[in-house]
């Protein structure tokens, strides 16, 4: 149903602002050379990572004013491309620390699981949250 622009239901007696603006990437599986373990030198291994990225509030009215999802998930391939990575740790600081470069970035945060690593538990795996 279509509303006319003149009613609203829901007046507002105050101007509205934007108090937070984030992007995220949910589920990004990307496979990596990654562990500190004899057994997982040498191959791949499945990584499951979530990113927000926090904005500062502002209005989006074209792909340029915000941060493009294809970019997030191109970076977090990279770090995997580059090499063997020993902790899930040090490759969500690399991430995080890659999404900051970008300006419009107030703050990372960066889940990363690793399937398969520990039996009897879904994905172990850490969080890290980098702000300027």
């Amino acid at each position: 149903m279509v509303q006319s622009s003149s009613v609203s239901p829901f007046p507002a007696d105050e101007p509205l602002r934007c108090e937070r603006l984030s992007v995220f990437v949910r589920g990004l599986e990307v496979q990596a050379g990654i562990g500190v373990y004899d057994h997982e030198q040498g191959r791949l291994q499945t990584l499951v990572i979530d990113v927000t990225l926090e904005l500062e509030p502002r209005p989006i009215e074209r792909l340029g004013d915000t941060i493009n999802y294809e970019t997030v998930a191109e970076t977090a391939r990279a770090i995997a491309a580059e090499g063997h990575v020993g902790l899930v740790e040090t490759f969500a600081d690399r991430l995080a620390r890659a999404c900051l470069d970008d300006r419009r970035v107030m703050r990372a945060t960066v889940r990363i699981e690793k399937p398969g690593a520990l039996s009897a538990v879904i994905a172990p795996g850490c969080e890290i949250v980098l702000a300027r």
